[in-house]
Parts: structure tokens; sequence; C-alpha cells
């Protein structure tokens, strides 16, 4: 079903209170510098509450934005180069909109691409703004809060540090708030000149395909199980899916080891308890790194099923530490190798444990939250299932990849085909 969606207005909700003129300059640190230029998306789902009309609703939302934006102080800035943010209460755009149709159609077998309608900016469209959000009310009564945050300063804990606190702030506030974020990043990974490197040169211009593969819980302690007996330790739940997801992968594409190329597999790995000292996880902004493995692909493609990946993704992760960023040369190689086409990557990030679904703006928790496709291939975002009860990996192809890897039989063989099914009594 083509959802319709209808912007019925637009306006910039500045913060409650004045930045002070001794924060109006919040500077980016180097891991900012290395972010790509784009939003992070998420759309959180609601079901109906029709004793709160409408109106009432976007005021709530837009009443404790502002409030949230003044201890958010640099998402009402502008993005003034890849050095700073200009914190000067410029504010963030809200859109109020209109969905033809009721909750449960949006949501039950989700199109991923039809996900964008529920966000007031395209991914690569910031005009400098640093957040942007949008209330998409369906005929139901329920409502869709979609919310983008800039990539350049925020990495996905400080997404959902804002998200929480803003629905924090909507519930009225009380002891069990989030702490108030810290803005020193700079101070810990200071800003440094990178010669050559251009943030968006991942992103494809080409059409890519996304799609929502899930995989129950028994299913994923089949592929652990499997796994442990090759890699000699459990693996974790994450680690056992990116090695099978890249095994098929390969294997569906056919792909084949190339002399003059280098495969390598990317995790996104949460740094703040890594650096010395230790950070808070309410220091916001992009305090994450990539763990790179380089998995072996013989002459006919995966010889181990990915049994070796796990070993050396878990290695990767281990080896991830304050020395390892503050070298330069692997990234140089990197960026150098994706320039001439050498580098064949895929790539990895989890939202799996994080508080994805404890933003409460006052009508309970969301019944589902989605994101949508984004501009980079070969790139996976694990999610956990509402219900705990397996886990939903968002997948991003080329298209032609997409239709060899979704009727790949093994694959088949470990994901949930029924449908999604929402109770909203």
């Amino acid at each position: 079903m083509e959802i319709e969606i209808k912007v019925i207005s637009t306006e910039i909700i500045k913060p409650s209170s004045p930045t002070p003129k001794s924060l109006q300059k919040h500077y980016l640190s180097f891991l900012d510098q290395l972010a790509p230029p784009l939003f992070m998306p998420l759309v959180y789902f609601y079901s109906s509450n029709p004793k709160i009309p409408n109106s009432q609703k976007s005021d709530h939302l837009k009443k404790s934005l502002s409030e949230t934006l003044s201890r958010f102080y640099p998402l009402a800035g502008r993005l003034a180069d890849n050095l700073h943010v200009d914190c000067n209460d410029g504010g963030a755009p809200f859109s109020e909109a209109e969905a033809d149709c009721d909750l449960s159609q949006a949501i039950t077998n989700p199109n991923p691409k039809g996900m964008n309608k529920f966000l007031p900016l395209s991914l690569n469209q910031s005009l400098g703004f640093c957040m942007a959000a949008q209330a998409t009310y369906f005929r139901c009564g329920g409502v869709a809060v979609g919310l983008l945050i800039s990539h350049k300063i925020a990495d996905a804990l400080s997404f959902f540090s804002f998200a929480n606190s803003w629905s924090a702030a909507a519930r009225g506030g009380g002891a069990g708030d989030p702490p108030f974020p810290k803005f020193d990043a700079a101070a810990y990974f200071p800003a440094r000149e990178i010669n050559g490197y251009i943030p968006s040169s991942r992103m494809m211009k080409e059409e890519l395909a996304t799609k929502i593969f899930t995989f129950p819980t028994k299913k994923i302690a089949i592929l652990r199980e499997r796994y442990a007996a090759g890699a000699g330790e459990w693996p974790t739940r994450v680690e056992a899916l990116s090695a099978f997801i890249w095994s098929r992968f390969i294997s569906a594409t056919g792909m084949r080891a190339d002399p003059n190329k280098i495969y390598t597999v990317h995790h996104a790995v949460n740094i703040r308890t890594r650096t010395d000292p230790v950070l808070p996880e309410y220091h916001f902004g992009n305090i994450s790194s990539v763990a790179i493995a380089k998995p072996e692909v013989g002459s006919d493609g995966v010889t181990d099923d990915g049994m070796e990946l796990v070993r050396r993704v878990r290695e990767a992760i281990k080896a991830m530490n304050g020395g390892h960023l503050a070298r330069l040369d692997l990234m140089s190689e990197l960026i150098g190798q994706i320039d001439k086409g050498e580098l064949v990557s895929f790539s990895f990030t989890s939202l799996c444990r994080f508080p994805v679904y404890e933003a409460d703006f006052g009508w309970d928790k969301p019944v589902w939250v989605g994101t949508t496709g984004l501009a980079y291939k070969n790139l996976v975002t694990f999610m956990d299932t509402r219900n705990g009860d397996g886990i939903e990996a968002w997948v991003n192809l080329r298209r032609e990849d997409m239709e060899k890897f979704e009727v790949d039989l093994e694959l088949q063989d470990f994901l949930s085909h029924h449908k999604n099914y929402f109770d909203f009594t």
C-alpha cells in the first residue's frame, strides 16, 4: 500500500532559554570530523489515544522540544563547517503532517523506503540544521514522531540521549530523567587536519535497495552455537548474525578472491568505556569508532561459512582503545583504497540493547520503531524487535545484489516469515 502523507505546517522551535555567550561555539572533535554529513533517522510509532486531540499533542511536543533544546543547545545551532557548530539558538524545524491511513497499515510489513515520508527532511538535506522532527497523525488517532539528528555531531548513543530526554520533558520530568549531556568530546579527541578525506565519499549515487530481515531468537541461538563450535567461544548475537549475513552475501553474489582487492568487515563500536579515563554515556558526540576485520575470501567464496570472521571481528573490537584511535595510518590507507576501488567493505552497526523503545511522550512507549534506507551500500543496521523475541536486520545493498541475497535458501531458513502483527487493544 502506498501511503500518502501531507505536511500541514512547519515552524522553527527555539530553545526555551538562551545559550550563554561562552558556549556559542561548539567545536567538533576529530571523530565528528570523520562522520558523514547526513542525518541519522528514527521514526517512533504510537498507538491511538483518542482522549488527546492532535493539536494538543503537537503543542505538547513543541513545548517539551523547546525545553530540551536548552539542554542540548548545539542541536538548536547551525553547522558552520567541519570544525564547529554556531550555537546561535536558531532553532530546529518541527513539521506536522497527516497520513491517509491507520497506524496498523503503516507498520504492518513496512516498506523501508516509505519511511522517508515520516521525516521532515531528506537525510542529506541538512541546510545547516543539526536536528529536525515531524509529527504525523493517522486517521485512527495514532501518531508517528520522526526524528533526525546530524551525524556530524552525534552518534547513536547521543541520539537516544536526546530522544529520551525530550520524551522525559514531555512527561513532565522526574527522578528518573537522563542526566544533563556534556559537550566536551573535542577535549578528548581534538580536531585535526585530514588531507584528502571527504566524509561523503562513501555515499552512493546509484539506487540502493533496503529490506528488513527478522531473525527469531531460536534461529539466532542456532547460529551462535554453530559459530561457537568453530571459534572456540560463544559469539554474541550480533557477532553471529554479522558473520552469517556476510557469508550469505558472499555466497549469493558469487564473490571470489581478487588479489587486487582488500575485503573488510566494519563494526561500529561505542568507545566511551574504552577511553582513559572512561567517559560516561551522557558525553555527547561521535564517541564511537570502527573496528575493522579482514575476512578470508577464497577462490570459491567463503570457505568456512564465516567461522574465521567471528574470531577476527572479536579481535578487532578488543583492540579498540585510545592508542588505536590515535593512529591515522589505517584510516588513511583505507580512504585511499576506497577512492581507488580496491576495498570491498561490509559495515554493521547495532542498536541492540540500546534504549530504542524508551521514548514515552506521555502516550505510552512506541509500538514500533523504524529507520529508513541509507545512502551506503553493504550496510546492515541491527535492532531488537519490539518484544525482544528476535533481531531486525535493515540491509542496504545494490539492487542487483539484493535480488540475489534475499532469495538465498540458507538465509531464508533462518528468517521469521510471519507478517508483523501489532496489538493495539
